[in-house]
């Protein structure tokens, strides 16, 4: 690796060889990784060493430059960056976790200087040595990276009227491998890319102003990602969604000027006669509330209500770009949630595609509203599992904060595959209830049930509603409110959960 030319080389170390190293000053041979690169880089890691830059603490991070000494050894690189993995002596998901510290301080020492260009070293990194465990660091890494070159202003320049968004300096990662990981570390790499790819497409449809990102728009953006790659895509309109009877989604878009659009991808790459993996994204490209009315302080966040169907859009994107060999769907209902003299009252019954008629009892209940018609809708795919994605409620942000999106379901299989799946890109699910017994709050004296159950277990009412619309397939619904952005001085789109989904898709059998 020494010989390759590139700005950078990235190397891990551990715990153990740091204390063998430094343990052995004065003596006449050395052994150890840092000992022989030592060697190599004419003493330039023993005097990193004396000068206290090189630690064992794990996601310690020296960067050595390059001298004369490393020229004569035809060492190429311009500098050599030193990552310490700390104590491997950890359990698996541990492991994950310790080292995605140490990608991100690596990437964020090789971030905003001279250093355009580097190589990883992934076999350095890995604990269990195994090639799938490198392939997993390797994604993860693209992940990261991915993350933080992602500039709003720079992939929008439309949108640049006042910042200063200027593109990473960094520009190119490099990985490098042995021939044990040669095979999986390619195939790591271009999925890894395609991720990344998913994620900058969710994180600009959320950022974008909900002026620009109306349901036409999300429809108008598939049909191009339709002409980029080999998904195929249908847009209906409003005629074609009051002919399929979904009163229910209706309902919410009467009150806004935008029409509804009801989108669905296809990513035709298993079997034929394959049955499908379903997602369902929610699409409000603005949630007022309706009559219901939200309180005005930061209800510019309401853009971000369509996040669920941003992260569908980008999942179908990355499957598409990866040439995934999955047949998945994508549906997307999308419209605006608006006050005016046409929009819905708290009160009003409507009829649902699937029969069964609700009592709007709040406005602000609108992405069930929406969801439970395609929920209905997908029947039709004869699905081998359907996963909803949803901003749906405040009261999952107040069970889990920001860490964890919600997972409902009475799947155990397929919860325990989200669960992996979230384990596996970090971007991590916790299982909330679904009893029966919640869905006593869900009653209605005037129609088969209420779009509402009160205050009390409001994340889990809500999922309990769209339960009643899921009885025909295996259904799970993640309920992504505290994880798809982020707010204050940091404010913007985290395009999750398309990490969580897409290893999601790349595990199933």
């Amino acid at each position: 690796m020494l010989a390759q030319t590139t700005d950078c080389l990235v190397l891990g170390y551990s715990k153990a060889d740091f204390e063998g190293f430094a343990s052995s000053k004065g003596a006449k041979t050395k052994a150890g990784v840092l000992a022989e690169l030592d060697l190599l880089l004419g003493g330039s890691v023993s005097h990193a060493n004396v000068l206290g830059d090189l630690d064992s603490k794990q996601a310690s991070v020296c960067l050595l430059r390059a001298d004369k000494s490393w020229s004569a050894n035809a060492v190429k690189a311009k500098r050599v960056l030193l990552l310490s993995m700390g104590d491997l002596r950890l359990t698996a998901d541990q492991s994950l976790t310790a080292y995605s510290k140490v990608a991100r301080a690596g990437l964020k020492a090789l971030s905003g200087g001279s250093i355009e260009n580097a190589i990883w070293f992934a076999p350095s990194f890995t604990l269990s040595k195994t090639s799938e465990k490198i392939a997993q660091e390797v994604r993860l890494t693209i992940q990261y990276a991915g993350d933080q070159a992602y500039r709003f202003g720079v992939r929008q320049p439309a949108m640049k009227f006042k910042a200063k968004d200027k593109a990473d300096t960094f520009k190119h990662l490099i990985f490098a491998g042995n021939n044990a990981c040669a095979k999986e570390l390619k195939l790591a790499i271009e999925q890894g890319g395609a991720m990344v790819e998913g994620m900058n497409l969710a994180k600009d449809l959320g950022n974008l102003p909900p002026n620009i990102c109306t349901p036409t728009y999300l429809g108008k953006t598939a049909q191009g990602l339709a002409k980029k790659t080999a998904l195929k895509v249908e847009v209906l309109g409003l005629k074609q969604i009051e002919a399929l009877g979904m009163g229910s989604f209706l309902s919410v878009a009467k009150g806004s000027e935008t029409p509804p659009q009801f989108i669905v991808m296809r990513h035709q790459g298993g079997k034929a006669g394959e049955a499908p993996i379903v997602l369902v994204g929610k699409g409000i490209t603005f949630d007022t509330g309706g009559i219901s009315l939200k309180p005005g302080e930061a209800m510019d966040e309401m853009k971000y209500d369509m996040c669920g169907a941003a992260s569908v859009i980008g999942t179908l994107y990355s499957a598409a770009l990866m040439k995934l060999k999955r047949n998945v769907i994508g549906v997307v209902p999308t419209c605006e949630n608006m006050p005016s003299g046409r929009a819905t009252r708290p009160g009003d019954i409507v009829k649902s595609m699937s029969g069964q008629t609700i009592e709007i009892l709040n406005t602000d209940a609108e992405g069930r509203l929406i969801l439970c018609d395609a929920l209905t809708y997908v029947e039709r795919f004869k699905p081998k599992a359907v996963i909803d994605v949803a901003t749906l409620t405040g009261a999952c942000v107040i069970a889990l904060g920001h860490v964890h999106s919600g997972v409902f379901s009475d799947d155990e299989v397929l919860v325990d595959a989200l669960t992996k799946a979230g384990k596996d890109s970090l971007d991590t699910v916790w299982r909330l209830p679904l009893d029966a017994a919640y869905h006593e709050q869900l009653k209605s004296n005037f129609a088969d049930v209420a779009n509402i159950g009160g205050r009390p277990a409001g994340s889990v009412t809500a999922a309990c509603f769209l339960s009643r619309f899921t009885e025909k397939y295996k259904w799970a619904h993640l309920d992504i409110a505290g994880t798809a952005w982020k707010s204050g001085a940091a404010k913007g789109s985290t395009g999750r959960p398309v990490p969580l989904l897409v290893n999601f898709l790349l595990e199933q059998k």
